[in-house]
C-alpha cells in the first residue's frame, strides 16, 4: 500500500512542477508611444492630470456641481454597485483552494419483498419487514490544483474586481467633463444673450434715428425697413437663447442627480480661469492614469486566465473525497459510539475523453480572444495619444483665432461709431450702419464662441490624460 502512495504523491508532484508549462500569459504589450505628445509645448514629466478637481476647476459653483454629480449621478451609483458586487464575489475566493463540505442527514425505510434475499434476511435475523437506516455524515471533497485552474480563477475574479474600480474612475472622468463642459457652455449662452440684448438695443437706437430722419425726409420708408429687419433679427436670437440657457439648466441638474431647476454661476465667460501652464507630461505616464487603459490592461489579465483555465479543463483532474459519521439500522442505536461510526475515503484521476475536441476548441477560441485583448490595448493607446494631441492643437490654435477675432471685434465697433457719425454728416447711406451693426454682432457672438471652445479644449486635454477621477 505504501507503494502505491509513494507513486501516487511522485505523480502529483510531477504534475504540480509541470503546472507553469500549461499556460503561457502574455505580458502587457509595448505600445507605440512617441517621446512627447505632438504639439506639447514643453517636455515636462509633471502633467496637469496630476491635479486633484478642485485644483483644476477653481471656481465655486462648478465645484459643487461636480461634487453633487459625483454623489448623486444615477451612472456613478451604479458603478459603485457594482464595485460592491465584485468585492464580495473576490473574497469568495479566499476559500477556492478549501475542499467543499456537506452535512448529510438521512433516514429511510425500505420493505423489501418477503421473497427476496433482503426480505428473508430481514425476517430470519431482525425479525422485522422493514429494514431502517439511520445516517449523519459530513462528506469532503477536494480537488487538487495540480494545472493552475483555481489559481487562475482567483487571478480573473481580481482582475474583475479591478476592472469595475476602473470602470468607476472612467464613467467619473467622463461625467466631470460633461459637466464642465455643460458649465462652459452655459456661461457662453450667458455671454451670447447678453451680446444679443446689448445689439437689440443699439437697433432701437438706430431705427429711432432712421424714424427721425425719415421724417424730416431724408431717408425713405425702405431704410426704416432694413432697420427694422435688422432689429427683428436681433431680437429673435435672445428667445433661442434663453431657450438654450434653460435646456443646458435642465441637463446639468439631471447629470447632478437632482430635479431640473436653475444652476446657480458665480463668474462669467471672460473670468473663467486655468492654471497658466497645461503641461501634458510624457505619454508614458498617461498609460497609468487613464482608466479605460487601465481597465483594458486587466482584460488581459483576464484573458491569460480564461486560456489556463481552457488548457487545464483539457488535463486530469485529481479529486479526493472522504465521508464520515454515524450509521444504525436502529434509532436506538444511531447515536451509538463508537459502534455506529464509519468513514470513507476514496480519490480519483478524471480524464476527459470525448470531450477533448470541444476543450481543445474552447482553448483555442480563448487565445484568439488574448490576441484580440492585446489588440485593443494597442488601439486604445493610439486613440489616447491622439486625443491628446488633438486638445494640444486645439489650445494653441483657438487662443490665435480668439486674437483675431477679438481685433476684428474692435475694429467692427469702431465701425459701428464712424458710420453712426458719416450717416448724420451725410457722408454714408442707412445700408452701411444697418451692415455694420450686423458685422459686429456676428463677430462678438463668433468670439464668445472661440473663447467656449478654448475652455473645452481645456477640459479635453485634462480627461484625455486622464484627469477627473482623483
Amino acid at each position: 500500500m505504501k507503494k502505491y502512495v509513494n507513486k501516487l504523491s511522485f505523480l502529483v508532484l510531477l504534475a504540480a512542477l509541470s503546472a507553469c508549462k500549461i499556460s503561457k500569459n502574455v505580458e502587457t504589450p509595448n505600445a507605440a508611444l512617441p517621446e512627447n505628445f505632438r504639439n506639447a509645448a514643453t517636455a515636462d514629466t509633471i502633467s496637469i492630470a496630476d491635479l486633484p478637481l478642485n485644483s483644476f476647476f477653481t471656481d465655486a459653483s462648478l465645484q459643487r456641481l461636480l461634487d453633487s454629480a459625483i454623489v448623486k449621478n444615477y451612472d456613478m451609483q451604479v458603478a459603485l454597485k457594482n464595485i460592491e458586487s465584485a468585492q464580495l464575489l473576490f473574497k469568495q475566493t479566499k476559500f477556492a483552494y478549501l475542499p467543499s463540505a456537506n452535512l448529510n442527514i438521512g433516514v429511510g425505510s425500505n420493505r423489501p419483498s418477503d421473497n427476496s434475499l433482503n426480505g428473508l434476511s430481514a425476517s430470519s435475523f431482525l425479525g422485522t419487514s422493514h429494514i431502517e437506516d439511520f445516517t449523519a455524515n459530513v462528506g469532503l471533497s477536494w480537488e487538487a490544483d495540480i494545472w493552475g485552474k483555481i489559481r487562475n480563477r482567483n487571478g480573473r475574479a481580481l482582475a474583475e474586481y479591478l476592472q469595475t474600480i476602473e470602470a468607476k474612475n472612467a464613467i467619473q472622468t467622463n461625467l466631470v467633463a460633461t459637466v464642465s463642459q455643460g458649465f462652459y457652455n452655459l456661461l457662453m449662452l450667458d455671454a451670447q444673450l447678453a451680446i444679443a440684448q446689448k445689439n437689440l438695443a443699439l437697433n432701437d437706437s438706430t431705427l429711432r434715428i432712421f424714424g427721425f430722419q425719415f421724417t424730416s425726409g431724408q431717408v425713405t420708408s425702405l431704410a426704416i425697413q432694413q432697420a427694422e429687419a435688422q432689429r427683428l433679427t436681433a431680437a429673435k436670437l435672445i428667445p433661442q437663447l434663453q431657450q438654450s440657457i434653460i435646456l443646458q439648466e435642465n441637463a446639468l441638474s439631471i447629470l447632478a442627480g437632482e430635479l431640473p431647476g436653475r444652476t446657480q454661476r458665480d463668474i462669467n465667460l471672460d473670468q473663467v480661469s486655468f492654471p497658466k501652464t497645461l503641461s501634458a507630461g510624457v505619454p508614458s505616464a498617461m498609460l497609468n492614469r487613464r482608466p479605460d487603459i487601465r481597465r483594458i490592461e486587466l482584460a488581459l489579465d483576464i484573458a491569460n486566465a480564461n486560456v489556463g483555465i481552457a488548457k487545464a479543463s483539457m488535463y486530469p483532474s485529481l479529486v479526493i473525497t472522504a465521508s464520515g459519521g454515524i450509521n444504525s439500522f436502529k434509532a436506538s442505536n444511531w447515536f451509538s459510539i463508537p459502534a455506529s461510526l464509519f468513514g470513507l475515503a476514496s480519490g480519483g484521476i478524471t480524464q476527459p475523453l470525448f470531450q477533448r475536441n470541444l476543450l481543445k476548441t474552447q482553448f483555442e477560441v480563448s487565445k484568439v480572444e488574448r490576441e484580440r485583448t492585446v489588440i485593443q490595448f494597442r488601439q486604445s493607446v493610439l486613440y489616447a495619444v491622439g486625443e491628446v494631441s488633438d486638445a494640444l492643437v486645439k489650445i494653441e490654435k483657438l487662443k490665435e483665432q480668439e486674437d483675431i477675432a477679438a481685433t476684428r471685434v474692435k475694429t467692427l465697433e469702431q465701425a459701428i461709431t464712424n458710420s453712426n457719425l458719416l450717416f448724420q454728416s451725410g457722408m454714408a447711406n442707412y445700408l452701411e450702419v444697418i451692415t455694420a451693426q450686423s458685422n459686429v454682432l456676428q463677430s462678438e457672438l463668433e468670439l464668445v464662441a472661440i473663447k467656449r471652445a478654448q475652455l473645452g479644449a481645456n477640459v479635453d486635454l485634462y480627461r484625455s490624460l486622464g484627469g477627473g477621477w482623483k
